[in-house]
């Protein structure tokens, strides 16, 4: 049973998600949040698997509890799905930085919202390859973004390098697999390393440190 907690603002948005949840064999919603204060209480308090988290929201937005969330380690288990409106939210790629594990669109069919609860549950991570490369163009065309290179990637292997690029294309790893000859198996090792070494929680997180540190496709 995945257990599934909900914070947004909006009051018709949580009823939508509560039946939608209820309604599953394999989902179970153990509560729901205004705001991200209340959604903080929460989260410490059920512990859940994955967090339905509002973007914008009073008190404390989704945000800032996310990284209260990814930097709790009693809260390590615990997955983050941002709600937003528009398929590329200004703050996307703050939220994948901050260990947000996907995004699902609020207008979207409800069918996706349940595949990415259980894509993310399983401790993968959704992120399209259209919002992968906007989230790219968004992050090159801004030097402000731009930070240093993540210290773990120095520790990369050569071929762990060129995938964890590969990654950062949005690719799957059979798509990733294909491109390289490479088996899928081989591609989940490397990309299992690579998470390792830089201390990843997830594939969309390791998308941003790949970004950040400038790996490219040789």
């Amino acid at each position: 049973m995945i257990r599934v907690a909900v914070v947004d603002d909006q009051a018709l948005v949580r009823m939508g998600l509560r039946a939608l949840i209820e309604t599953e064999p394999d989902t179970e919603l153990v509560g729901e949040a205004a705001d991200g204060l209340a959604g903080m209480e929460l989260v410490r308090a059920s512990v859940p698997d994955v967090v339905l988290m509002d973007i914008r929201m009073p008190a404390l937005d989704g945000l800032g509890a996310l990284r209260q969330i990814t930097s709790d380690p009693a809260l390590t288990c615990v997955r983050v799905i941002m709600l937003t409106t528009f398929e590329l939210d200004e703050y996307v790629f703050e939220a994948l930085a901050a260990g947000a594990s996907g995004f699902v669109l609020k207008d979207g069919d409800p069918s996706e919202l349940l595949t990415a609860v259980r894509v993310v549950s399983d401790g993968g991570s959704l992120l399209s390859p259209t919002v992968t490369r906007r989230v790219i163009e968004q992050f090159a065309g801004s030097p402000s973004r731009r930070t240093a290179p993540h210290p773990g990637i120095a520790d990369l292997t050569e071929r762990e390098r060129e995938i964890v690029a590969w990654v950062a294309t949005g690719r799957s790893n059979d798509e990733i697999a294909a491109a390289l000859v490479l088996s899928p198996a081989t591609v989940r090792t490397h990309v299992s390393r690579s998470m390792l070494k830089l201390r990843a929680r997830d594939r969309a997180q390791l998308v941003v440190f790949a970004i950040e540190s400038g790996c490219t496709i040789p």
